[in-house]
């Protein structure tokens, strides 16, 4: 295998005989990244890429690499929070395996495995993966270096501390329930509201909100269509109220026609009294996008 003379000068002999990446000593730098909707915490590494720990709003942090040479094939990686060598008395210690797939990220790590490798780094531990190259199928070894860590660290925490309460998955919909034959917002429901307007506020980019209501089958059809176009209602009045522009939420209202369950016990019914709050944004891609002829469940 021909390799760059780049990468020639970042390949390490390891003690399994294992092609290296990692940074010079000298060299190893830690940077911060972020805003309110996600913190990363980056190394370098030289002739690979770098390695990243990613922390979401409403999420704990994950670990993954990150290399435009893609030198990691399909399968398996070892993950390991390595002792350094000048700590003879302790061992590494496995964190277990990692799927390893395709493209430019080839992994991410669990929240424990992260976590575990945050710790590790405090005490002077580095974050290795182990896996086969994609070209040729030799061992190869990526490791993270722990200099420089504990600054970083700290200003990785400061950024934390700044995230919203949740990410937009996590509140890209919502089902807000009502008491029988009630169209009043329960203190549940505002709470829920509250967080969907914390995002809202700070993402500008959603851009359309669609308020879908429901009611279970007690009592009659019209009533219950009443029902239910009075409690979409009450959660626009709600969003309203808190700043929401009226030209961004579209408004619907079904009765009894769309159940999320069968209305065969108080429980269930109970499920189906509800306003579903569904978010959009403004550029949506293709795969995560859905026409919506019918109403949301």
């Amino acid at each position: 295998m021909r390799l760059r003379p780049l990468v020639m000068l970042c390949l390490l002999a390891s003690p399994a005989n294992a092609l290296t990446f990692q940074t010079r000593l000298e060299r190893v730098q830690w940077q911060v990244e972020g805003d309110r909707f996600e913190c990363r915490l980056v190394q370098p590494i030289a002739g690979f890429g770098s390695g990243e720990f990613v922390r979401r709003a409403g999420e704990q942090a994950i670990f993954r690499l990150q290399s435009p040479q893609r030198w990691l094939g399909a399968g398996s990686a070892t993950l390991l929070a390595a002792a350094a060598p000048w700590q003879p008395t302790r061992s590494d210690i496995n964190l277990g395996l990692v799927s390893v797939g395709g493209g430019e990220i080839p992994f991410n790590s669990t929240h424990l495995q992260a976590g575990r490798l945050l710790s590790g780094l405090l005490e002077g531990r580095s974050p290795v993966v182990r896996h086969r190259t994609l070209h040729g199928g030799e061992t190869l070894e990526i490791r993270l270096l722990p200099a420089r860590f504990g600054k970083a660290y700290e200003d990785y925490r400061a950024c934390t501390a700044k995230l919203l309460p949740v990410n937009f998955d996590q509140v890209r919909q919502s089902q807000l329930g009502f008491p029988s034959a009630d169209v009043v917002l329960d203190p549940r429901a505002r709470a829920r509201l509250d967080i969907v307007l914390q995002y809202l506020h700070a993402d500008p980019s959603v851009n359309r909100i669609l308020l879908d209501g429901h009611s279970d089958n007690s009592g009659n059809r019209l009533l219950n269509r009443d029902l239910s176009r009075r409690r979409a209602l009450a959660v626009q009045d709600y969003l309203l109220a808190n700043g929401v522009p009226q030209e961004q939420i579209t408004l619907r209202f079904h009765g009894e026609r769309y159940p999320l369950v069968a209305n065969s016990s108080e429980a269930n019914r109970a499920k189906n009294r509800r306003v579903t709050l569904r978010l959009e944004r403004e550029a949506v891609p293709a795969t995560a996008s859905a026409a919506t002829a019918g109403p949301s469940s």
